[in-house]
């Protein structure tokens, strides 16, 4: 499949991108690289829009195994999305990149209601637009959100921004053996387990056709490069 300059993409950030070394909470060095990084290919005419996970806050699963009702853990994690959010507005609006935050659970003092034709307008405006709160509902990861904001949107493609460049036969960490794909369909991912988003998200993309990217987001100006169309990563596609 041919990469192109792509004019809208949603990005994935997960909430331990936000943490740093620490693992936990927001670094603010963190913060402005990413914010540096999304501002660069705002200027350079690309739409964005941002999804951002909460596990550097609270991890809803964890809490679920502890013996917490899985429903209320999820919504804690969903509310952990709305500070790494407004966070990370504050980063970029620093940086006088316009931004809105919609939130899928509804708090009028600190984000607005996700309203879909209102945060397309907002990027037709040349504002970046980061969607809070998941998709307001319990059960369903910030992967699956990402998903769905992305074609909801009308995106060329889902930015998945990880530690590692690309996915690999195995977790590079601990195996060195692993090798990286150039390129892999949906299907093989779900059949490998290859755990690059989960399964409602693949298969949300696979049904719409929407390609997938998985860069690593530590490498100082690979998001541009991977939206200007270059080989970086692994394509995720049909």
């Amino acid at each position: 499949m041919k990469r192109e300059h792509y004019k809208r993409v949603l990005l994935k950030l997960s909430g331990e991108a936000l943490a740093g070394e620490a693992g936990y909470g927001i670094d603010t060095d963190v913060l402005d690289v990413i914010a540096n990084e999304v501002k660069e290919i705002h200027l350079s005419g690309t739409e964005v829009a941002i999804v951002v996970g909460g596990g550097n806050i609270f991890r809803g699963v964890k809490g679920a195994i502890k013996g917490m009702d899985r429903a209320s853990a999820d919504y804690m994690g969903m509310l952990a999305t709305v500070m790494n959010c407004l966070a990370l507005q504050d980063a970029l609006e620093r940086k006088n990149v316009y931004t809105r935050v919609q939130s899928a659970i509804e708090m009028r003092a600190l984000a607005e209601p996700y309203i879909r034709r209102k945060a397309i307008r907002h990027l037709e405006k040349n504002r970046v637009v980061i969607f809070a709160a998941g998709v307001g509902s319990p059960y369903f990861t910030t992967d699956t959100t990402a998903a769905l904001r992305a074609m909801e949107m009308g995106c060329q493609v889902l930015l998945k921004a990880t530690s590692v460049d690309g996915i690999y036969t195995a977790d590079p960490k601990l195996n060195k053996d692993a090798t990286r794909f150039e390129e892999i369909s949906y299907m093989e991912v779900l059949q490998k387990g290859l755990k690059v988003m989960d399964s409602t998200a693949i298969s949300l993309c696979m049904d719409n056709k929407l390609p997938i990217i998985v860069f690593n987001l530590k490498d100082r100006g690979s998001m541009s490069r991977v939206v200007k169309g270059q080989q970086i990563g692994t394509l995720v596609h049909v």
